[in-house]
């Protein structure tokens, strides 16, 4: 008889995984079987702290651009005109996190990066 294949997804699925919003990073630390797994503890955390970091800087935009028409149309267009490149960069970082994490590699975001690695082994 041949050997049964392993079932479940791999480590480097659900790091990637865990990079789709908050819900997926939250699962799968609660989940027994995969918060024990050093890389997929490093990649849900990663994530739920840039998640929550994205989440602060759109709060923070929803509550300035409103504010920013009185100054006059240049600085409010100014400031959308910034705020593109800027939702790009989120956007790419995500993007380079996930096929990171499906290609097996830890990479590191900058201030989160080294927290996450220690929680991963916590």
């Amino acid at each position: 008889m041949s050997d049964p294949k392993k079932s479940g997804l791999s480590d480097n699925t659900i790091a990637a995984l865990a990079y789709f919003t908050l819900i997926p990073a939250i699962i799968f630390l609660a989940i027994r079987r995969y918060n024990r797994r050093p890389y997929v503890r490093f990649h849900a955390w990663q994530s739920i702290v840039f998640n929550v970091f994205v989440i602060i800087f759109g709060w923070v935009l929803e509550f300035v651009l409103p504010y920013t028409t009185f100054l006059g149309p240049r600085v409010f267009l100014g400031l959308i005109w910034l705020v593109c490149p800027v939702g790009l960069v989120i956007f790419l970082v995500w993007l380079w996190c996930v096929v990171s994490a499906l290609k097996g590699k830890r990479f590191k975001l900058p201030l989160i990066g080294d927290w996450a690695d220690e929680e991963a082994y916590r």
